[in-house]
């Protein structure tokens, strides 16, 4: 397949801000299903690219922000989970701390998210398959803007408090839910490919370089995960 060139960052955002004609030349000379998805399709990449693209800007205050986090438990509880076992309830407990930062993060960017998660719930293909990838999607990203930050040292020392024999309800309930919605910010199914017109696979790309962002920002925080289970004293 020949490598397509990028047009200029310039070029790709003045399609999202102006509306992307091209799209609309598409559905201009599209059956109706056609149009459908190509019309649907561009609002979709439209409404990806912002939430990826603010979320990028809010990288240095989520590293912030986690930074804090680690400072703050090792201040409240340090080694509240000395002599804890390493088990799948030791697992479920360090899922909360992930949780934590997770949800600690995006705080910091909740209304982009949520205003990707209205702009894209009302929008529908003609494919069944492409409908549920990208509702899945939606419903795992809303569940992630609706966690609250868990009280991860309260946790701990509740867990600790039974000797380690019976974790808390909030930790069950809030890494379950929390495990099953965990995904990443920014989704493009490749199913969407065909009904892509040319500005928006240029917007693709550059949200793609924001999402690459936010996965080496993902990617660098492992160690703070790892600064706070060994303040904590727990096994993963």
């Amino acid at each position: 397949m020949t490598a397509r060139r990028v047009p200029p960052r310039a070029v790709a955002w003045r399609a999202l801000l102006g509306g992307g004609v091209t799209a609309l030349m598409a559905v201009a000379g599209a059956g109706p299903a056609a149009a459908s998805d190509t019309s649907a399709t561009h609002a979709y990449i439209v409404a990806n690219a912002k939430m990826v693209a603010h979320a990028a800007t809010k990288i240095p205050h989520g590293e912030a922000t986690l930074s804090g986090l680690l400072q703050r438990v090792r201040g409240e509880c340090p080694g509240a989970g000395a002599k804890s076992p390493q088990n799948p309830e030791s697992t479920m407990m360090s899922n909360e701390v992930i949780g934590l930062m997770v949800t600690s993060a995006l705080g910091d960017d909740l209304p982009s998210i949520k205003a990707y998660v209205r702009s894209a719930s009302s929008l529908r293909w003609s494919r069944g398959a492409l409908n549920r990838t990208i509702r899945g999607y939606i419903r795992n990203v809303r569940t992630l803007t609706e966690l609250r930050p868990p009280n991860v040292c309260a946790d701990v020392r509740a867990w600790a408090a039974t000797g380690y024999t019976k974790l808390p309800a909030t930790t069950v309930a809030f890494s379950t839910r929390f495990i099953r919605a965990w995904v990443a910010l920014g989704e493009i199914p490749s199913s969407l490919g065909p009904f892509e017109s040319a500005s928006d696979r240029a917007l693709v790309r550059v949200a793609g370089k924001h999402e690459s962002d936010l996965t080496e920002f993902e990617a660098r925080e492992v160690e703070t995960w790892g600064h706070i289970m060994e303040a904590l004293e727990l096994n993963p």
